[in-house]
């Protein structure tokens, strides 16, 4: 029996998908290599899942087309995936920058996505590696377990981040096979890591966490830096990252609350060392680490205007070069991706390819820290739900 459609990957976008397509009478199988559906959701927002963020929209999206992904954003909103936890009656909660999180935990998500996928009729073809696809004028999906046809075929592997959970580039081969484009994929919210004496100093710095302006390029983020042995992460790192390319620069201030050349003109004749006076403002550890590497010592009251002007700009234009990413082991998304020029930005379908869809994670468009990741799959694989 051909199947309208076949979805590989049982993740958020493909679950998304499997239950928009399900409840329009479509006959839909899910395949996956693992042994359970959504391994990802099940360890978002550490295991709380930040599904949705009350401020969606493009402008928290990093797409080399970034018109794209808002006919989708447009037509399933957070308050779409809020009625859904209000039917299964799930409590959440919102942190910091309209983050949702599930009150109880992802796992809560997971089953009333299965509940969902149950009453639509999806059927599910779990711990199935896939031998090979086909499509000579219906899609051919060929498993252990034997083959599955459709008339439609729905790519909803992800990326390449979490590869302990599975993660691979299944989706990326897939869309290059058909002759599709993919942008070059790179890992994205990731902690950055450093060498030389940048390091050493970061590694003594180890725990310590600022709040800071991270700039690299155009993007720039406020939030809480944290210094690891290896280097740099926290929030602001995280979103950084995801705009860092190898060899570029990331300037950081550590003040953004403050002028720091009118803060020192003020306290020029202060008698305070200047890693005590910077104390006041940042953690004492950091101060005076920085203070032997980037500043003057002694007291304020010794600085020239010229050492002072030097000194404020570096506090407010500290510059710092990354050696590389922690990779897709540390990394919750893939930058990069099938090329969302190739595809349908109302359907999700290929241009190329008659009937086959690429969905969430896979193609070029990564969301912002803060649930935007989660809900591009309800969004896409909503998209391409209303189609199949």
């Amino acid at each position: 029996m051909i199947k309208d459609a076949v979805i590989i990957g049982a993740g958020a976008s493909g679950l998304m998908c499997a239950i928009e397509a399900g409840r329009r009478g479509r006959s839909v199988v899910v395949i996956d290599h693992a042994p359970r559906v959504g391994s990802k959701i099940r360890v978002s927002g550490g295991g709380r899942c930040n599904f949705t963020n009350l401020n969606i929209s493009a402008d928290h999206y990093l797409s080399q087309n970034r018109h794209f992904c808002k006919s989708a954003l447009s037509r399933y909103s957070s308050e779409d995936f809020i009625r859904l936890l209000k039917k299964h009656r799930l409590s959440f909660h919102e942190k910091q920058g309209g983050q949702l999180f599930c009150e109880v935990s992802a796992s809560a998500i997971i089953r009333m996505l299965e509940t969902e996928c149950r009453q639509a009729g999806v059927e599910f073809q779990l711990n199935r590696r896939i031998k090979r696809v086909t499509n000579e004028k219906i899609f051919t999906v060929e498993t252990e377990g034997g083959p599955t046809a459709a008339a439609s075929l729905v790519i909803a592997t992800g990326g390449l981040s979490y590869p302990g959970l599975g993660a691979s580039d299944f989706g990326l081969r897939t869309a290059e096979r058909f002759g599709i484009k993919v942008i070059p994929p790179r890992p994205g919210l990731v902690p950055l890591t450093f060498e030389g004496r940048d390091l050493r100093l970061f590694k003594a710095l180890s725990g310590v966490s600022i709040n800071a302006e991270v700039s690299c390029g155009t993007a720039s983020f406020r939030g809480a830096v944290l210094f690891t042995h290896r280097g740099m992460s926290g929030p602001a790192i995280l979103q950084i990252s995801s705009h860092w390319l190898p060899g570029s620069i990331l300037t950081i201030n550590l003040l953004p609350e403050l002028d720091a050349h009118a803060l020192l003109l003020s306290s020029r004749q202060s008698r305070q060392e200047v890693r005590n006076f910077l104390s006041q403002y940042l953690p004492a550890r950091f101060s005076q680490k920085w203070c032997e590497q980037y500043a003057k010592t002694g007291p304020l009251c010794r600085l020239t205007e010229k050492e002072l002007k030097e000194m404020a700009e570096s506090l407010s234009a500290w510059q710092v070069r990354p050696a590389g990413t922690e990779g897709y082991g540390s990394a919750e998304v893939t930058v990069g991706g099938i090329d969302t020029n190739e595809v349908s930005s109302r359907s999700m379908e290929a241009k190329k390819v008659s009937g086959l869809f690429f969905i969430g994670e896979a193609l070029d468009v990564t969301g912002h820290l803060g649930g935007y990741n989660l809900h591009w799959a309800w969004a896409s694989g909503h998209a391409a739900g209303q189609v199949v």
